[in-house]
């Protein structure tokens, strides 16, 4: 039976007490890392603990399940209700590792401007998704006359688990996230343009989380999404992991390619803040993204594609005005607490794109396992979860 549904932004964040009982936790449910008494930094996060909790920000998913291989999807990431061209955001890009692709970002960099939704899928349906971005946005009301958008989309590459070269993912699949992007909690794991995506060996996809300042600090709020599909050793809460849990060997992606490094792979960023913050700025903020990522086992490999975009809510910049209205910026001293809150939120976005992912069985029979939380959580010494059976 053929699959196509809408993952609706719906992960619910659970505090952590400091123990639970097996009535609490359903034996179907995969925690989030603060279940597991994992809290990166010292900033406490947003209610949702998830990129919306930045004001404005939405999200929407779509997931591809068909047949035994197509294991794809989209997520989109709107900077804003409304009109994002006529009422463009300031944005950045940092590239740690350019071996990906990036529709769009050549113009962010030199405009420090983003103008359209940001947009994930896999690597060879991002020039449909692209389309799919420009034609939405020109349909707009006051778009008219517009003759030219910049779509912003990004990738990794699902193709161990799905038939990237089929070309699923279509138009409509991306302007239906597009339509129906919400605010709130946001489904992690295994869904839209995380489908298919695996990280450290195991099945990852979508993640996301957030940090709130303390007044003392601005009282900003920074949220991170990762589409999660790259490789390392992977270290959670600076517990080497990776030395006592490896994924089957008969199962991992890497077993039918000995040559391939096992850290190859992607892994896209998405930083979003209300803290009033230029173009310059927010390069400097989506540069540290990739100390989380490091956190987490990153080795950087010669094949991972990673790429990290930052915007700011604040401060929007209104198309064809003659000129901008003068702009409120934080001082340079003041960005110091912002990069610490998105290395530590992109951290734990990995970690929950990992946690909450489910085995998938894609293309040809190959199968990527979710992480055994009992085991982790015995190696990492908690006792968040009761044993899963």
């Amino acid at each position: 039976m053929t699959t196509r549904s809408l993952i609706a932004t719906a992960a619910v964040f659970i505090a952590l007490p400091s123990i639970l009982s097996a009535q609490t936790i359903p034996q179907a449910h995969r925690p989030r890392a603060r279940e597991l008494g994992i809290h990166p930094g010292i900033s406490d996060p947003g209610p949702s603990n998830a990129i919306t909790d930045v004001p404005g920000v939405l999200v929407g998913q779509v997931t591809l399940a068909e047949g035994d291989n197509v294991r794809t999807g989209v997520t989109a990431i709107l900077p804003q209700a409304g009109n994002i061209f006529q009422n463009k955001v300031a944005g950045a890009v940092s590239v740690f590792n350019a071996f990906g692709k990036l529709v769009g970002s050549t113009q962010v960099t030199e405009l420090g401007q983003i103008e359209t939704p940001i947009v994930l899928t896999n690597t060879l349906s991002i020039w449909d998704a692209a389309a799919a971005v420009a034609s939405w946005t020109l349909a707009q009301a006051r778009n008219k006359d517009v003759l030219s958008v910049n779509p912003l989309v990004g990738e990794t590459n699902d193709g161990w688990l799905n038939d990237i070269r089929g070309f699923y993912v279509t138009q409509e699949d991306v302007k239906r996230a597009l339509r129906e992007a919400r605010g709130g909690p946001v489904e992690e794991g295994s869904v839209g343009a995380g489908e298919g995506t695996i990280a450290f060996g195991w099945k990852a996809g979508i993640g996301t989380s957030s940090r709130h300042l303390p007044e003392k600090e601005g009282g900003f709020t920074v949220g991170a999404l990762v589409q999660a599909n790259f490789g390392g050793r992977l270290t959670i809460a600076g517990v080497p992991v990776w030395k006592e849990l490896q994924p089957s060997a008969a199962l991992s992606r890497n077993s039918v390619s000995p040559s391939r490094n096992p850290a190859d792979g992607s892994c896209m960023i998405v930083i979003a803040t209300d803290a009033p913050l230029d173009a310059r700025q927010l390069r400097r903020l989506a540069a540290r993204a990739f100390l989380g990522m490091a956190r987490t086992g990153s080795t950087g490999s010669n094949g991972s594609g990673d790429f990290a975009i930052a915007f700011s809510t604040t401060n929007r910049i209104a198309f064809g005005a003659a000129r901008t209205p003068a702009l409120s910026l934080l001082g340079e001293d003041a960005l110091s607490p912002l990069f610490e809150a998105v290395v530590d939120a992109t951290e734990e976005a990995i970690y929950n794109a990992l946690l909450k992912a489910q085995t998938v069985h894609g293309r040809d029979g190959h199968v990527a396992e979710a992480i055994p939380i009992d085991r982790l959580r015995a190696i990492l010494g908690t006792a968040a979860l009761p044993p899963s059976h």
